[in-house]
Order: structure tokens, then C-alpha cells, then sequence
């Protein structure tokens, strides 16, 4: 397959909409990868009646409202989200990356792709090859399936650039689980995709949190400290040119002062953020609630 029959390119295609695929989006677009979703809208936290046990909801939380949630961030985070079943992934004539082929036609090329649906992983066999598959024995019926240990408990696996956070046997047996499962596949993909540029081991993790002002007070308000920090962390035998290791060093701290936010900005966006959650719920419980304060 060459370049001239893919729809578009992306730099990472999240195949399923759910708590993990929306948590891995959430990160991956977040750090600046071009990332889309295909989400063919059937997600197994569907099969519950009620969600009653994810932090955050201390009166539980109705399972299209949780949806709409994950959906809303992933797009607020910069996330394409497509309705589309992925029917295959295969590498592509010149290996380099991925091909994502979908029921509706669409054809993407990706540098990695994650897999996040609760689904069989049919579609990955193209890639992955019969290793990823085994025979699996419920109630006496026998049944092949995707093989939930031929990823790392990283979501890493033995095909480059490809990762799994579901199915993910144990680690997909709840919403909260798969959400923060997804979000550390996440993770190990962006710290590879990390090395890959040429960042040490000792700094290739990536951490996704915003600063208060104090943060940067004294010292490490010096982009010296900083500095001095990375070169830490990053030890002696990188093996970089100074060059290269001074235009790492450099990205990483503007990325770390990027993630300051003032007093007026923290109460910007604590109030944006509220706006945000009353878009998912009625007019009806919001009068309700109002009225029964008056």
C-alpha cells in the first residue's frame, strides 16, 4: 500500500471510544500528537445500569452522562472522534507505520496506534499475526480470541509502534480501571515516542499537570536550575552530540514553563471547567438543585 491510497495521515489512531480510549487521547493529544478516535458507539460500559463506584461522583453517575464526558474531554483535548468500526491494521509496503482501514472505507495512515476496544481484536491480525491469539475456554465453549497477555502490563508489544490497553483482561473489568489503564499505555507511548526524538531515559517520561505561580518561585524560576535538573536525570552516556542534547534540554524546559498558570488563569478555567460539566447535565436538575437552596 503506498501513500497514494490512504485518506489522511495522523500521528496516533486510538481504536475504541470508551474509558480507555478516551483517557489515551486525552494524553496523547494533549502532548501535541495528532491523535483521532474511531469509536463505533457501543462501548461495554453501555452493558451497565448505573456507574456507582468511579471517583468523582459521590451519588453515582448515569452511564450516557459518563459517556458524553469521556467524549467531550477528548475532543476538548484536541481529539478527532470518528463513528467507524476499524475491520483492519496492517503495515503498510514500506513498513513505516500503520495503515487503519475501517467499515466505512476510510483508510489512515499512523505513526502508532493503541488499541482501546473491549471488542475480540480481530482486527489486529493482519499485525500482529496468529501470536496474538489464543484459545479460550468459557463454560465449555471454546472460542479464539485476542490474547490479553501479548501486551506488557505497559501496553507495550513485540510489533513496533502498536499498543494495547484492551482488551486487557483485569485491567479492563471496570470503567475506572480501563480509564487509568489507558492513560498509562498512554504514557509509555509518549515516553517512547519521547526516545525516539532523542531524550535520555532518565527524562523520556512525560507528566501531564499544571503549575501554580509558586512552583516557579525562587530558584526554579531560573531557567538554570532547570538546567541543571535535566542534566541530572539525563546522566552522562546519552551518547548526544551537544547540540542535539542543548535543543532537547531547551524544548523540555519551555514545555515545563508552558505549564505555569497564573492565580487569574486558575480561576478562569476552575470556572470554564464548571460550565463544562453543567453542559451534561438537564436544565430540570439544575432548577431543581436551585430551588430546593431557595
Amino acid at each position: 500500500m503506498t501513500d497514494s491510497d490512504v485518506d489522511e495521515d495522523r500521528d496516533v489512531v486510538v481504536v475504541g471510544g470508551g474509558p480507555a480510549g478516551c483517557s489515551a487521547g486525552v494524553f496523547t493529544a494533549r502532548y501535541g500528537l495528532d491523535t483521532l478516535v474511531f469509536d463505533r458507539g457501543n462501548a461495554a460500559l453501555q452493558r451497565c445500569a448505573f456507574v456507582e463506584n468511579y471517583p468523582g461522583f459521590p451519588g453515582g453517575v448515569d452511564v450516557p452522562t459518563l459517556l458524553g464526558l469521556f467524549r467531550d474531554h477528548a475532543r476538548e483535548a484536541g481529539c478527532d472522534r470518528v463513528e467507524d468500526t476499524v475491520e483492519r491494521v496492517d503495515r503498510p509496503n514500506d513498513g513505516d507505520g500503520f495503515v487503519v482501514e475501517t467499515q466505512d472505507g476510510r483508510r489512515v495512515r499512523a505513526s502508532y496506534v493503541l488499541a482501546a476496544a473491549w471488542y475480540d481484536g480481530s482486527y489486529l491480525r493482519p499485525v500482529v499475526g496468529e501470536a496474538g491469539f489464543e484459545v479460550h475456554d468459557h463454560h465449555g465453549e471454546t472460542s479464539e480470541r485476542f490474547d490479553h497477555e501479548y501486551a506488557d502490563d505497559d501496553g507495550r508489544t513485540p510489533v513496533d509502534g502498536l499498543y494495547v490497553a484492551s482488551p486487557g483482561g483485569d485491567r479492563s473489568a471496570q470503567a475506572v480501571i480501563a480509564a487509568g489503564n489507558g492513560a498509562h499505555v498512554a504514557r509509555c507511548l509518549l515516553a517512547d515516542h519521547r526516545r525516539a526524538r532523542g531524550f535520555p531515559d532518565g527524562v523520556a517520561a512525560h507528566y501531564d499537570w499544571k503549575r501554580p505561580d509558586s512552583e516557579f518561585a525562587g530558584e526554579w524560576g531560573d531557567r538554570d536550575r532547570w538546567r541543571e535538573w535535566f542534566e541530572r536525570e539525563a546522566g552522562d552516556d546519552h551518547g548526544l552530540d551537544d547540540e542535539t542534547f542543548a535543543e532537547l534540554r531547551e524544548s523540555d524546559i519551555d514545555r515545563a514553563f508552558d505549564t505555569l498558570l497564573t492565580d487569574e488563569e486558575i480561576e478562569r478555567r476552575t470556572e470554564a471547567g464548571y460550565h463544562r460539566l453543567l453542559d451534561h447535565v438537564d436544565d430540570e436538575y439544575i432548577e431543581s438543585y436551585l430551588d430546593a437552596q431557595n
